[in-house]
Parts: C-alpha cells; sequence; structure tokens
C-alpha cells in the first residue's frame, strides 16, 4: 500500500479524497494555485504545494509541475479526483513515466474515450448499443449538414474530446447549424484543447441513467447500479438519484451487463461511468463512458456502503475486488443536490463572491460534501459549485422528504444558489412522480414560479432582487433572537451592506433612466455576469431580431449567450472580443 499520496484536484473532492486517505493512514499531499491560497481544502492534506496562478491553464491543468512537485515530496502515486487532468491520458504516461502511480485506468483506455467518436467505434463493435449517428469526426459545416440531413432533425452536435455537458450544443432547425456548430467546436477547444466535433441524433426527453463500474488488474469487473441524472441545465447534471425510479430490476440487470461489456472492450480498471439515454420505449443507449470519479458518486456509496475512492486506491496498488457481483448489496434510496453559485431565474449565470454566511445542514441520513467555509471567494477562474446535499433514507419518497428537510436549513449568504430550485424540485408533483422536470427546469417554468407568473402564487410586482434566503441582494442578514412574554423568536434583520454604496447604486439607476429616457427608445443590453467576451455578434447600424444573439460572454467555463430582449438597431457596441465585463456592465445599446 501507498505510504503518501498526491490529490491533483482543489476543493471539495480534494477534500473527499484527503478525508479517505486519511483513514487508510496513507499521507495527503495537496497543490494550490495563487487564487486557491486561502480554500479550506489545503488544511486536509498533510502538506501543501503551491503551483501557479489563478487560471487552471497555469496551474491545475500543468501536469508536468504536479509531476515534479510529487516526485520532490515523494509521493507515491497521484489521485487526479474529477476535472482538470482526470481522464488526461499523457498525464496518466507523464506519471508512469516518472514511477509514480496514477490512481485511475490505463492511458489507452482513457484515449478510447477521450473520443466520443473513437468511443462510439468502439462500442459498436463490441456490442453496445449507440445512439444514431456519424462515428466519424465533422470537419465542416457542409459535412455536419449532410449528416443532419440523414439522421434528421433534431440533432446534437458534441465536442468529441467533451465530457460534463461541455460542447454540446442541440439544433432543431437547419439554419441553427452553422452557429451551433462555431459554438461547440469553440468550446471544445477551450475546455479540452480540442475542437473536434461529431453529430448524432437528439433524442428527445430521454432519462440520463448511468451505471457505475469497478474493474481491477486482474480480470474482474462488476457494476453498482445505476444512477439516475435526468434533471440537468445545459447538459449538465443538478439532481442525481439512485435506484432510478423508471429502472426495473431486469432493466438494471441488462444495463449492467451492457456496462461490464463496455468496461471489458477497453481493459478497464478502477472506478467509472457508462452514462446512456433511456428512451421511452426502453432502449437504452451508450452516451459516454467517464474514466474517473463521478461528481455523484455519492448516491451510490450511500446506497452501497463502499467508499469509492478507497476501492479506486485498493486497485491502484493492485489488490484485486473484494467480492463478486451476486455479493453487491444496494438498500434504500439515495438524492445528490448539486448546490451552484448560479441564479436559476436568470439562466444559471454563474454567481461568483464572497460567501458571507455559511451553514451546512445535519441530522439522520445526511452527507454534506463543501469545499467552502463562511469568508470563502467562489471564483470565476473554476466551477461555480458550493457543496453537494446527499441524503439517504429507506425509500424514495422518504428521501425526497428528507431533502426539503435539509435543503431548508442549509444557508448560504452573499451569492445566489440554486437551493431556491432543488426547493422547487422537491416539491414538485412531477419529480415525486418521478418525471424529468424537462420544462420546470430549462423551459422557464421555475423563472416563471419566481417572477409571480406560476401556480400558487400572486404577482406582486417586481420588488427588489432577492438572494437564496429572500433578502434583498446586496444587504447584511444578522440573526437575531427576541422573547415576547417567554416565547422565543427568531428575528432577521436585513441591513445595507453600505449605505454609500446603497446611494451609489440609487444614483446610478436614476442616472441610467434619465439616459434612456433622453434616448427615448435606447435600451443599454447589460452583462449579467462577470467574465470575458468570446464572441461579437453584431456592429453597430445592425438590424437585429428579438432572440438574437448580440454577444457571448464566458464565465466560470461556461458560454453564456446574450440576445436582444426585443427587434431594434443596434446604435452601439461597447465591448470587444477578449474583454473582461463584470456584472452590469453595457455591452450593446440598441434604439
Amino acid at each position: 500500500m501507498f505510504s503518501k499520496v498526491l490529490v491533483a484536484n482543489r476543493g471539495e473532492i480534494a477534500i473527499r479524497v484527503c478525508r479517505t486517505l486519511r483513514e487508510m493512514e496513507i499521507a495527503s499531499v495537496a497543490v494550490y494555485s495563487e487564487a486557491d491560497r486561502e480554500a479550506p481544502f489545503l488544511a486536509y492534506a498533510d502538506e501543501a504545494y503551491l503551483i501557479g496562478p489563478g487560471p487552471s491553464t497555469e496551474s491545475y491543468l500543468r501536469g508536468d509541475v504536479i509531476v515534479d512537485v510529487a516526485k520532490r515530496c515523494g509521493a507515491e502515486a497521484v489521485h487526479p479526483g474529477f476535472g482538470f487532468l482526470a481522464e488526461n491520458p499523457d498525464f496518466a504516461r507523464g506519471c508512469a513515466a516518472a514511477g509514480l502511480v496514477f490512481v485511475g485506468p490505463p492511458p489507452g483506455a482513457m484515449e478510447v474515450m477521450a473520443s466520443k467518436t473513437a468511443a462510439r467505434e468502439a462500442m459498436a463493435a463490441a456490442g453496445v448499443p449507440i445512439v444514431p449517428g456519424g462515428t466519424e469526426p465533422v470537419t465542416s459545416v457542409e459535412a455536419a449538414r449532410t449528416i443532419a440531413e440523414e439522421i434528421g432533425y433534431p440533432v446534437a452536435i458534441k465536442a468529441a474530446a467533451g465530457g460534463g455537458g461541455k460542447g454540446i450544443r442541440v439544433v432543431r432547425e437547419p439554419a441553427d447549424l452553422e452557429s451551433a456548430y462555431a459554438s461547440s467546436r469553440r468550446e471544445g477547444a477551450a475546455y479540452f484543447g480540442d475542437d473536434t466535433v461529431y453529430l448524432e441524433r437528439y433524442l428527445d426527453d430521454p432519462r440520463h441513467i448511468e451505471v457505475q463500474v469497478l474493474a481491477d488488474n486482474h480480470g474482474n469487473v462488476i457494476h453498482l447500479g445505476e444512477r439516475d441524472c435526468s434533471i440537468q441545465r445545459r447538459h449538465q447534471k443538478i439532481v442525481e438519484e439512485t435506484p432510478s425510479p423508471a429502472v426495473s430490476p431486469e432493466l438494471r440487470a441488462r444495463i449492467g451487463a451492457i456496462a461490464v461489456d463496455a468496461a471489458t472492450a477497453v481493459s478497464y480498471t478502477g472506478a467509472g461511468t457508462v452514462e446512456g439515454l433511456l428512451a421511452g420505449d426502453g432502449s437504452w443507449y451508450f452516451l459516454e463512458m467517464n474514466t474517473r470519479l463521478q461528481v455523484e458518486h455519492t448516491v451510490t456509496e450511500m446506497v452501497t456502503g463502499l467508499d469509492l475512492v478507497r476501492e479506486q486506491i485498493w486497485v491502484a496498488s493492485g489488490r484485486p475486488l473484494g467480492w463478486a457481483q451476486e455479493e453487491v448489496r444496494s438498500y434504500g434510496h439515495s438524492i445528490q443536490c448539486r448546490i451552484n453559485a448560479e441564479d436559476a431565474t436568470a439562466g444559471f449565470v454563474p454567481t461568483p463572491g464572497r460567501v458571507t454566511r455559511y451553514r451546512e445542514p445535519s441530522g439522520p441520513g445526511v452527507r454534506v460534501d463543501s469545499g467552502v467555509v463562511e469568508g470563502t471567494v467562489i471564483s470565476d477562474l473554476y466551477d461555480p459549485m458550493v457543496a453537494k446535499l446527499i441524503v439517504w433514507d429507506e425509500d424514495r419518497d422518504l428521501a425526497r422528504r428528507r431533502m426539503l428537510r435539509a435543503l431548508g436549513e442549509f444557508e448560504v449568504g452573499g451569492v445566489r444558489t440554486l437551493i431556491p430550485l432543488h426547493q422547487a424540485i422537491m416539491r414538485h408533483p412531477e419529480f415525486a412522480e418521478g418525471g424529468t422536470l424537462r420544462e420546470f427546469v430549462e423551459g422557464g417554468g421555475f423563472a416563471a414560479e419566481q417572477a409571480g407568473q406560476g401556480p400558487g402564487r400572486e404577482d406582486s410586482g417586481p420588488g427588489p432582487a432577492l438572494s437564496p434566503d429572500g433578502a434583498a441582494a446586496g444587504n447584511e442578514i444578522r440573526r437575531h433572537v427576541a422573547e415576547v412574554d417567554g416565547k422565543r423568536f427568531e428575528v432577521t434583520v436585513q441591513v445595507p451592506e453600505h449605505p454609500g454604496r446603497t446611494r451609489l447604486r440609487e444614483r446610478r439607476a436614476a442616472l441610467a433612466e434619465r439616459e434612456a429616457a433622453g434616448h427615448g427608445e435606447v435600451d443599454i443590453v447589460r452583462s449579467p455576469m462577470q467574465g470575458t467576451v468570446l464572441r461579437v455578434g453584431v456592429a453597430a447600424g445592425d438590424e437585429v431580431a428579438a432572440g438574437q444573439v448580440l454577444v457571448v460572454v464566458e464565465a466560470m467555463k461556461m458560454e453564456n449567450e446574450i440576445v436582444a430582449g426585443h427587434p431594434g438597431e443596434v446604435e452601439a457596441v461597447e465591448v470587444g472580443e477578449g474583454d473582461q465585463v463584470s456584472s452590469g456592465q453595457a455591452l450593446v445599446r440598441l434604439v
């Protein structure tokens, strides 16, 4: 067994791995960027080393620097967590060349599955069902158009090196194909350093059903059941659960066997996830394989009692799996909610900032995997996750009720989070019945409900912008306790963050109103987030239609399309490609 392991990641997954290493009495080593100098995860490691500036390309993606640190500190193995270098075969080879054990699958397996086109070819050859579409890279818009016409709209354009919902664009009409093709290539290059894309048939409202697999170096491969990750936004998961309410014991056995075949076909070892789509007719199609630990591995741990990080480390050390497939047991139901710093009422834009108040829920069957404490800054350089909230109970409805209780206890101040959305999902009759809530989450249902247009709410006007706990944005919340006639009351007081800042905001709003009034019909389109301008799609004098993309802003590694709210003419463009913009900054003036 190893005596020291370097954890090549940050945040909650670094803490998660370090905790297991401590239980196994293995020394842990953390690495950090300049932006993470004060990050909580550093306190969970026995040693920590600075590896570069804040941007991940200069720190967490510098495999050569990380390998050098591992050699200098005497680590014997490297655990990559998820994201960053976790699925990078060159990094795994670099570890091996330096005499380090990479806690993950062999580079060859990662290489096949890293390319979605190569993975589709390998799975088809192994008899694993794949979604109808091409298996070759698409190198031009014309070629994409030809394939789309062959398989029929809607189609999904996907980054070949993609994962985690990045680099995916759904095209429902031929007119949208060219811009989607360019956007998918751009995002693939930005996230994965590879702008190769391919096309496949887009299945309307399928369930996203994935299977957790474990394999050792002795030829043993097993699965640990399925996870249902159907509730997503922008093709990224926000709620995961196991078992799936849509999977029967017979289907579970069938897709489990398919997942084992898929892992065996590429000589897989360690923990991995075979992802698939379950169509309405019961057909299950291979989507991709994530050759790493998944963010949602927690729910599988809750129902099986296994520590998947420990299993990874045991396999990497050469130990065989401790049981056969028929010995795997699963009990109860588990649900995970991703508590991201995002505003679900504004298109899920990231909301970086300082966490001014933080209190985690607890109690029976509640687990929180988090990388923040009160005072932590959620940086726009990295993923906007604040925490993962996981619950377990004997059945799905009890787990749902427990999640609602835990969400009610979770307090996060200073940044907007997805807590209100998760509460609405857990209360929604469609979720209780096992539905996917596609229209509610991504179709505008939740945003309309929050605006007072949904069922069960009265429209009381716009009012102040509210934070997740109902406080006006920018205000400080103080918790006070009072007693009246011997009865205890908790009184919440909203205090402006700074009176001068409040007056400054009021003056700016008044100036904006006067400016608009002076121009008659001028509409200033502003950035809803801090980020980088990737593309400007209009110029002064252009006529635009309602919904037309004006500017694309990248924030927290996500492309955000800023569109025109109404038809008009572009009077001026205030930014250029590559510009850094702040939340509320003017982008385009429309008349």
